[in-house]
Order: C-alpha cells, then structure tokens, then sequence
C-alpha cells in the first residue's frame, strides 16, 4: 500500500522589537541567564502587563505581507499549562480573535500553502536538561519575547514542500522587517503536525506534534523520520498515538514528550488585564503605506527595470 504524508506547520517567529511584549526587559540574544528579567515577565503577584505598540504593528506587516485579512478588534487569552518555563503558569496569547486570518504562501510549483491566522503571545522562558536527567535548569531571559505564531492549513504533502514553506516564509518576514529569523538563536522555530493515510483516503489520520525545529535540515530529517515511524505502525496493525514528540538529532528519531493537548486542556479564557486591540482603518492604512517591498516585488522590477534574467535577480535579493 501507498501512503500520503499530510504536513501542517505552527511557525513561531520572534518580533524585531527591542523590549518585550510586555514589559520593558530587553529581547537581546543571550546575556547570562535571569538577566533580562523584571517581576511582569516573572509573573509575580500583583504585576500587570502592558502591551508593546511596536509589536502590534510588526505582527499586522507580517499578515499584510501573506495576504492576510487583519482583525479589526483582537483580544488576549489566558492559556494555562504547568510546565516550568513560564513561572506564572500561564502564557497570554490568543485563541479565539487571533490578529490575521487567511493568509497563503505559494511555492515555486504554483501550490498555494494557507495560512489559517497568525496570532500574537509571549515567548516562554529555556528549560536545559541535565544529561541524567535528574535535574532542569531554567533560564528566564526569554520569558516575554513578542511572538507571532503562524499557523498553516494541512496542506503540505512531503518534506521538501514544508522546508521550501519554510524558506519562503522566511523570507517574507525578512523583507517585511518583521524578524531576523536567526534559527541559529531560536527567533524562528517550527512545530510539525504530522499524519499519514493510505493514498486516495480524505480522512485525516491520527496526528503527532513535533516541537521546535530550529533549522531546514532538522525539520526534513524529523518529518521523513517520524513518516516512517507511523508508517510502520500502521503496517504492523499498531495504533498512532496522539502525543507532542521532541526530535533527536544525534539518534536521527522522535521520541514521546508527552500526550498532545487540546484547546479545552487549556483552559482558555479572555486575558482580564489587557483590552482588545482596536485597529482603525487610518492605523491600517498607515502601516499599509509604510510597508516595506517584499523580495517577489523586488525580483519582479529588477528583471523589468534593468533586464536581468530571474536567477541573476534570485542571486541580488537572496538576502
């Protein structure tokens, strides 16, 4: 029997802003660990947030650039989870009046990618495990860090296709000015959703998260890898297990991290201590105006302007 890989990808990119979402700690790559902390970003008692303009706009340029349509009143959710990298156990974000909605992103062979929103959160802090597991290290200098979560539709179908949504991707929110998009520093990483089912079949099979994939070669490596994996469960009349699996790079194999949640697992429920964003038609248009252009505009004019054939033009706008 043949199978259909089914591709989904959760793309979280770190804003170009110079403090964090909410507070005024710094958003620098590294400095010594729970340093760039302050009691918002902590989560300590009493503490209130205050949402930073600056990535507000950088997330409206994002959907701008992939032909998003922008919420004209989004608002903050609480999602609660226990894991130690967020010392107030839970992390703002937006679940149900997400910022963008219905963007896409179209690869060289003419296939269009959706994208189902991108929606705003903060950053969690690092966990770094000991080697015998029996301690964790926690390293709070991310807490906080602007995020803007990008989520596409199940619409990739090996793992060269989801590497190239990547690297097109990528490059959208370099031109826009949205993120350095460092995977070297983690500020773009990627969880995979991934499913297989027998070719011809429309039902989607059981699905396995991988969490944070931090570079082109990992990311086709893990989804050919964990392919495979329930490929042959399914061969050996085994069942998939829904499950959030981490990625191994020196064993070249997933292993299970935990079972994967749901939304209701959450607890999800409106952010009590930020209003909603009210975005006007003048605000929109504004950074409309501003907008940056985008390398597809820029390899169109050159080869238009001063007649440079496409790969000369791929070569100048490769940065």
């Amino acid at each position: 029997m043949r199978y259909e890989t089914v591709i989904g990808l959760e793309v979280h990119i770190e804003l170009l802003t110079e403090t964090k979402i909410f507070c005024s700690c710094p958003t620098e790559f590294g400095g010594e660990p729970n340093t760039h902390v302050c009691p918002v970003c902590l989560g300590l008692p009493g503490t209130l947030p205050t949402l930073n303009k600056k990535a507000v706009e950088l997330s409206v340029r994002a959907g701008l650039a992939a032909g998003c349509e922008i919420t004209p009143i989004s608002r903050f959710d609480r999602k609660n989870y226990f894991y130690p990298d967020l010392p107030k156990a839970y992390q703002i974000s937006q679940l149900y009046l997400p910022l963008c909605r219905n963007g896409s992103v179209t690869l060289d062979s003419g296939k269009i990618i959706r994208i189902k929103e991108m929606h705003m959160e903060e950053d969690a802090g690092k966990l770094m495990h000991s080697p015998d597991d029996n301690h964790t290290l926690i390293d709070c200098n991310r807490c906080g860090v602007p995020l803007l979560e990008i989520v596409s539709e199940p619409d990739m179908r090996s793992a060269e296709e989801a590497v190239e949504y990547l690297e097109k991707l990528r490059e959208l929110m370099r031109f826009a000015g949205v993120s350095d998009c460092r995977m070297q520093e983690g500020s773009l990483r990627a969880d995979i959703n991934l499913s297989v089912r027998p070719e011809g079949q429309t039902e989607l099979g059981t699905r396995t998260e991988m969490k944070n994939l931090n570079s082109f070669r990992a990311a086709e490596r893990a989804i050919k890898s964990e392919s495979a994996r329930q490929i042959s469960l399914i061969e050996n009349g085994e069942n998939i297990i829904q499950e959030t699996r981490r990625w191994d790079e020196n064993k070249d194999a997933t292993y299970a991290m935990r079972s994967k949640e749901n939304a209701q697992d959450y607890r999800y429920f409106p952010e009590p201590d930020i209003p909603p964003i009210e975005l006007t038609d003048e605000y929109l248009d504004g950074v409309r105006a501003a907008q940056p252009e985008l390398a597809e505009e820029k390899r169109a004019r050159y080869q238009a302007e001063y007649g440079l054939p496409e790969y000369d033009a791929g070569q100048i706008t490769a940065q």
